[in-house]
């Protein structure tokens, strides 16, 4: 049985580590901003998931830590870059900034 488990989650991670080079792909050929953000999210994402895996196959416990403190270091990446993304949408010439839409409104 152990032999059947170890197999599973070896090809998880193999698939995951595929995964991981395909979306690469996509984050680097765009075509805009916003994909390239998913992507990274994506790959974040992916990247703990081998992480867990890994901590089940291995058996090492500590694994687990390491992957919530990556999860949440990629939560914070993914905010910084929608931050980048609206700040970038706001400068724009033409568009305007969320208090001026208020008052453009209520116009």
């Amino acid at each position: 049985m152990t032999e059947v488990k170890n197999a599973v989650l070896t090809g998880a991670a193999v698939v995951l580590a595929l995964l991981i080079l395909a979306t690469l792909v996509r984050a680097v050929i765009g075509p805009r901003f916003t994909d390239r953000v998913i992507a990274v999210n994506m790959i974040n994402t992916m990247a703990v998931a081998v992480i867990a895996i890994l901590s089940a196959l291995l058996n090492e416990d500590f694994l687990v830590d390491v992957a919530l403190v990556y999860a949440l270091l990629s939560f914070l990446t993914v905010v910084v870059m929608t931050r980048l993304v609206l700040v970038r949408r706001w400068s724009r010439p033409g568009s305007l900034e969320p208090e001026e839409k208020e008052t453009e409104h209520d116009r």
